[in-house]
């Protein structure tokens, strides 16, 4: 089946530390890269990890701050701002998209989280795209937010970038230091399955939950809910494939996905 020439990727990003925002490294090259290989869109919704709430929520401010969301890290990082601009019209649309479930339009609260700009600060380095972010509402099973991402996928056939960043394997507790550039066993098999299902249907990614090692991968949800937006925003016709592929810290991966996008597997890590 083809898809619309016009129609936009939907991407999920493994973003990692926030210190990837100033690093060069291989998953920054390849953002970069990833970026310059997808068409330009006319504005970016973002669900991030890091806006877990008790509430379904969509920033609607003209200019969104730069939230820094963490502590113990450089001053450099601290002073990083990413001045993309809002979009309220664009806010206003996602809350018409996703009625009758409801929605707050957040003038002011939020802004754009590290996981939003420690990537789009390589995906769009000039931060001249409006951005808007939508909340994860953490009240909501995992099978919702599933369902959310397939009610925001015809947002991808106006124009608009849907970004989801998280982490697939994302366990703080078990990180090692010493190994920067690799995953344990349990957090690669974690990987491998996340890939395979993925690759072989998206729709059924709650069947990971069975995985044996998901509660060593996901034992909070945050991350991994992103996941789940993006496998539900895959159109009949659309390719899945993976441009970024590794693990970080013997427990994060930094998988990333990309749904209908003219990207190749070079770009792997």
């Amino acid at each position: 089946m083809n898809t619309p020439a016009s129609r936009l990727p939907a991407l999920f990003i493994g973003h990692g530390s926030p210190t990837n925002t100033l690093d060069d490294n291989v998953y920054t090259r390849a953002w970069r890269a990833l970026g310059t290989a997808l068409p330009r869109p006319r504005a970016i919704v973002v669900i991030s990890a890091h806006w877990f709430v008790e509430t379904t929520a969509v920033t609607a401010m003209d200019r969104p701050r730069t939230i820094h969301d963490f502590r113990g890290f450089p001053q450099a990082l601290s002073a990083f701002q990413y001045p993309a601009p809002g979009s309220p019209e664009l806010a206003q649309e996602i809350a018409q998209v996703l009625a009758p479930e409801p929605v707050l339009l957040d003038t002011g609260e939020w802004g754009l989280d590290h996981g939003a700009w420690s990537v789009l600060a390589h995906l769009y380095p000039q931060a001249d795209i409006p951005v808007v972010q939508i909340s994860i509402n953490a009240t909501q099973p995992l099978a919702w937010h599933l369902a959310l991402g397939a009610r925001l996928a015809p947002l991808r056939d106006r124009g608009i970038l849907l970004l989801a960043s998280g982490n697939l394997v994302h366990n703080l507790r078990r990180i090692d230091w010493s190994h920067p550039e690799s995953g344990a066993d349990w957090a690669q098999r974690f990987d491998q399955a996340a890939v395979e299902q993925m690759m072989r249907n998206p729709a059924d990614l709650l069947h990971l939950m069975e995985h044996p090692n998901y509660a060593l991968a996901a034992p909070t949800p945050d991350h991994f809910i992103p996941l789940l937006y993006t496998a539900g925003m895959v159109l009949p016709g659309d390719a899945v494939q993976v441009p970024i592929r590794g693990c970080a810290f013997g427990s994060l991966s930094m998988t990333s996905f990309s749904v209908g996008a003219p990207v190749d597997s070079v770009l792997n890590a």
